[in-house]
């Protein structure tokens, strides 16, 4: 990372495909994941944690937890922009929240992720410590983030029925 990261990060406007339109006349909910996972891969290029890293490195990303609020269908034709703010960082485990816009500036949704490191160069993948140059660069966009306020939505969990 040789600039500063951008807080919170916020991807390029992204299409929502024709295809991904359901029987509903809306984005279907697995194709908000998609458009998360693509911002956020922008956010792990800027942060030194993307294609090129595990070509380099041996090491890769593997999500392990997320939690999506879908707050406002998202029609066909529309684009959006996804913002990600890191919100957590320890050697082996990296924590991101996502809000998904309308390019005319209202929330669609919001995902929280947990994404680990993992070590790909044995016989199984296993989850590992970040490398040491890996984590300076993370450190670095995850102080970018760190004083920034935290969502109101952050570690929100499905309340008991009843």
């Amino acid at each position: 990372m040789t600039e500063a990261l951008p807080a919170p990060f916020r991807s390029r406007a992204l299409a929502v495909e024709p295809q991904w339109i359901d029987y509903n006349g809306h984005l279907n909910l697995a194709y908000y994941h998609v458009l998360f996972d693509r911002g956020v891969d922008e956010l792990f290029d800027a942060i030194g944690l993307g294609e090129s890293y595990r070509a380099r490195t041996g090491f890769t990303t593997y999500t392990a937890e997320t939690h999506a609020r879908y707050l406002k269908e998202v029609p066909r034709g529309s684009f959006v922009v996804v913002s990600s703010l890191i919100v957590g960082l320890d050697e082996k485990r990296l924590h991101v929240f996502q809000e998904m816009r309308h390019l005319d500036g209202w929330l669609a949704a919001t995902l929280e992720s947990l994404s680990l490191s993992v070590d790909q160069r044995g016989d199984a993948p296993k989850v590992a410590p970040f490398p040491a140059k890996t984590v300076e660069t993370v450190r670095a966009g995850f102080a970018a983030h760190e004083g920034l306020p935290r969502p109101a939505d952050l570690h929100r969990a499905i309340r008991p029925l009843g």
